[in-house]
């Protein structure tokens, strides 16, 4: 992966939010127009999340970085 910023619309970093990160995440992938694809770093694999993307109709790809490191490509 390149520059994670150029590459995609927006970046959010969960490992940086304080509390729970569902409502920044949710935010960020509201403000996705069609076709682009936000990407998502936490510390572990955000199992939970995938039922909510997938009933909203967004698609995503998930690649393990490092034994701490998650990223998710979240597409609208």
């Amino acid at each position: 992966m390149g520059n994670p910023k150029a590459d995609h619309a927006q970046v959010v970093d969960a490992r940086e939010i304080e509390g729970e990160p569902f409502e920044a995440i949710m935010s960020a992938v509201e403000k996705l127009d069609g076709g682009e694809t936000m990407l998502l770093v936490n510390s572990f694999e955000p199992e939970p999340l995938y039922n909510v993307l997938g009933d909203r109709g967004l698609s995503y790809e998930t690649t393990q970085v490092s034994a701490d490191e998650w990223h998710v490509e979240i597409t609208r």
